[in-house]
């Protein structure tokens, strides 16, 4: 038996020696520097390994390395839930049963709260989902800028102004990053439109792109800290942003200092050499359908690998570039996937679903209300007619990348009925049928929504219910359908689809008690506007929605968020399309340079359907006070604003004071006035506070093409006080010296 084992003994080593993994390199201790321990890691990789960490391994995620205990990324799309897990080299579902989330409000809504607060709270909870998930890198948030209220991915983005998207970005990266999670901040840059997004290449000058297209994505790299950036489909300058030496060597590493990863959009990378040396570090969804066809098509194929290898061992290029993605991609597996001292993270929570559920509320914006129609009285027992297909359609699936699986989503028809319980009647009309699919990617609605009445059997039934109600709301708008809000196609005009106008006017016509909801992330065109005494942007709100909604519509809570775009009266009152072009492929010139939204239209005189920062409340609030800490500032200097705002209504709330610049001897043309400040303050019915605004003198400068810097010329400024930019309270005058 002795010899038995002995011979068994020796052939295990025999076979050991010649399939052994090395042995187990001694590391850095752990707790030493980021920087020490990336570099430690990266000399004792081959150039095999290099080359192996910088592209993907599956559907969403890239291999670490295992000789060396260096553990693989995993991403995932946000940027509004944590999607669901789809199969290993396909894009459909893996049939997971843990993988719900909880779906928060699109950015739009979050933009509209104008909460700092709001977003650090959403970049925590939806951290916490990711983290428990085990994913690395969140692929969101989307802070490009709304140019058009055609582009299908609005509703990702956060509005048309670049302050605003980048004081609502930071919050968030740095909350979900406490969870030992990256934020891929996208689409990096100029990523304007969904039609001809592969092949369409921006035009516009270099002030433009510093001032209204750049900023939000440089405060989440030197504000936010982000770990990780994802390029764009479009191409700038005759290269495609994936691999854009301008856009990621010279700007985004060079003049901001970004030391994290550049992430391929999937199937964004194009050519190997532009991809070795314009700035891409890890290339994901080339050839989108895996391994489907065969080997031609495996990721060892991808342009970053063996590509880049066989120009490598051909001496065609060096290994410069690679480390330096090499060393970036560790840099981001340090921080995430190897970081031992990130939470444990948590999923479908109680404060998840209320965090949801606050955050919608302080987005929702009542955007008219004659007659104090709103909020919904339940005195005598009210019956309430509820019209609209918006009403029950789940809009969580569908859209895109952002699709998400939910635990639950609570419709407006059912948030309004558990809201009211027996204190009133509730009663449900279609009204319209618009799109029955309900299902992406093998995500499924589980609604039946086919409707085969006419559309005049269905008005009819509408307005017959509507005249026998005490109130009627109707829930229109938009969805997640193809040329809707939806990503990879754009509207086709501003109009509401479906004959929702002909609904809506004979609803006007009906009932005076009249609400419409207009569910949506884009502006749309309101015709009948004079005749619907309230009016509500309800976004997309995700899992809590209908809760959300109710409570704004019952006066459980005062609805507070303003308006981050604006909603023009016809599309041709828009810059981009006034002067501009839109949705072509090619060259698209941005002939309104730096005049986008509310620039154009209060330099243009060109009055909007509603204004962009505005938004009504169940309360009143004057200003009074207003005064500057001084009436100078020198360059690099600084000086206050204050303004007394009071709650002069009977019901608590929130107001949010907006601070805007215009420069009244610019040599050059500058926009009426630009948002460069603002505060969300809330006060009790009768109460009064003090609200502070620092402004610096950064917030008077432009871009100067000629000497690429920022500056501004000596001489007077109007700093004006507003509780919206069609509604300013205080004008005072600053002057520089």
């Amino acid at each position: 038996m002795k010899t038995k084992l002995t011979l068994i003994a020796m052939a295990a080593l025999l076979l050991g020696s010649c399939c052994s993994r090395p042995e187990t390199p001694t590391y850095l201790n752990p707790n030493a520097p980021l920087e020490e321990r990336v570099e430690d890691a990266l000399a004792r990789m081959t150039i095999e390994e290099k080359i192996d960490i910088i592209h993907a391994q599956s559907k969403f995620s890239s291999p670490g390395v295992q000789r060396l205990g260096i553990p693989e990324l995993w991403c995932t799309d946000g940027p509004h839930g944590i999607r669901p897990d789809v199969l290993w080299d396909e894009w459909e579902q893996a049939g997971c049963t843990n993988d719900s989330c909880v779906a928060f409000p699109a950015l739009t809504a979050l933009a509209a709260s104008w909460n700092r607060d709001a977003s650090a709270l959403y970049g925590k909870s939806i951290g916490e989902e990711a983290r428990y998930r085990e994913k690395d890198v969140l692929l969101g948030p989307g802070v490009n800028i709304y140019r058009s209220p055609l582009n299908g991915r609005n509703f990702e983005y956060m509005g048309e102004d670049p302050y605003l998207a980048a004081q609502m970005v930071v919050p968030y990266v740095r909350e979900v990053q406490k969870n030992g999670v990256a934020t891929c901040v996208k689409h990096y840059a100029l990523n304007n439109q969904e039609a001809h997004r592969h092949t369409t290449e921006p035009v516009l000058d270099d002030r433009t792109l510093y001032e209204i297209y750049l900023p939000a994505f440089k405060a989440a790299v030197q504000e936010g800290g982000s770990w990780s950036i994802m390029g764009a489909y479009n191409l700038y300058e005759g290269e495609h942003a994936c691999h854009n030496n301008r856009l990621l060597n010279e700007i985004l590493k060079g003049e901001w200092g970004f030391d994290g990863v550049v992430i391929s959009d999937w199937g964004g990378t194009h050519n190997t050499e532009e991809a070795i040396r314009n700035g891409l570090d890890l290339e994901f969804g080339s050839w989108t359908d895996g391994l489907a066809n065969g080997s031609s098509n495996a990721y060892d194929n991808y342009y970053l690998a063996d590509p880049y290898l066989r120009l490598i061992r051909e001496g065609k290029v060096g290994t410069e570039e690679l480390d330096d993605k090499a060393r970036r991609v560790l840099r981001l597996i340090f921080r995430t996937s190897m970081n031992t001292s990130k939470p444990f993270g948590s999923l479908l929570s109680e404060a998840h679903i209320e965090a949801a559920r606050k955050i919608g509320e302080e987005g929702i914006v009542l955007l008219k209300n004659d007659n104090q129609t709103l909020p919904i009285s339940l005195e005598n027992k009210p019956r309430i007619a509820v019209i609209g297909e918006n009403a029950i359609k789940m809009m969580t699936v569908g859209g895109g990348s952002s699709s998400l699986k939910v635990a639950k989503e609570v419709s407006p028809l059912d948030g309004l009925k558990a809201a009211v319980g027996d204190k009133a009647e509730v009663i449900y009309a279609r009204g319209y049928v618009g799109d029955v699919t309900g299902e992406y990617n093998g995500v499924v609605a589980a609604q039946d929504l086919n409707d085969n009445r006419s559309e005049k059997e269905l008005i009819a039934e509408a307005v017959a219910l509507a005249k026998e109600c005490d109130w009627v709301v109707m829930f229109g708008g938009l969805n997640k359908a193809s040329h809707q809000d939806c990503e990879d196609s754009d509207r086709f005009g501003l109009e509401l689809p479906y004959a929702q106008n002909r609904l809506i006017e004979a609803l006007a016509e009906a009932n005076p008690k009249f609400v419409y909801v207009n569910i949506s992330g884009n502006a749309v065109a309101m015709p009948w506007v004079e005749k619907v005494p309230a009016i509500v942007q309800g976004w997309f709100l995700g899992s809590e929605a209908g809760n959300s909604l109710a409570n704004i519509l019952l006066g459980n809570a005062n609805p507070s968020g303003k308006l981050p775009f604006t909603f023009p009266v016809r599309l041709e009152d828009c810059g981009a399309h006034a002067v501009g072009e839109y949705g072509g492929t090619g060259k698209v010139h941005y002939n309104e340079g730096i005049l986008v939204g509310y620039r154009w239209h209060d330099t243009k005189a060109i009055a909007p359907l509603f204004a962009f920062g505005h938004g009504l409340s169940y309360t009143t609030f004057d200003y009074s006070d207003a005064r500057l800490s001084s009436s100078t500032i020198k360059e690099g200097g600084k000086v206050k604003v204050s303004v007394t705002v009071t709650n002069s209504g009977k019901v608590d709330g929130q107001e949010i004071v907006q601070l805007y610049v215009g420069d009244c001897e610019s040599s050059l043309l500058r926009p009426a006035k630009e948002l460069k400040g603002f505060e969300k303050v809330a006060l009790k019915a009768g109460e009064s506070k003090k609200v502070e605004i620092e402004l610096p003198y950064e917030a008077l400068c432009f871009f100067d093409d000629a000497a690429h810097a920022w500056r501004a010329e000596k001489g007077d400024f109007k700093i004006y006080v507003g509780s919206a930019s069609d509604d300013i309270r205080a004008t005072l005058d600053l002057r520089l010296k």
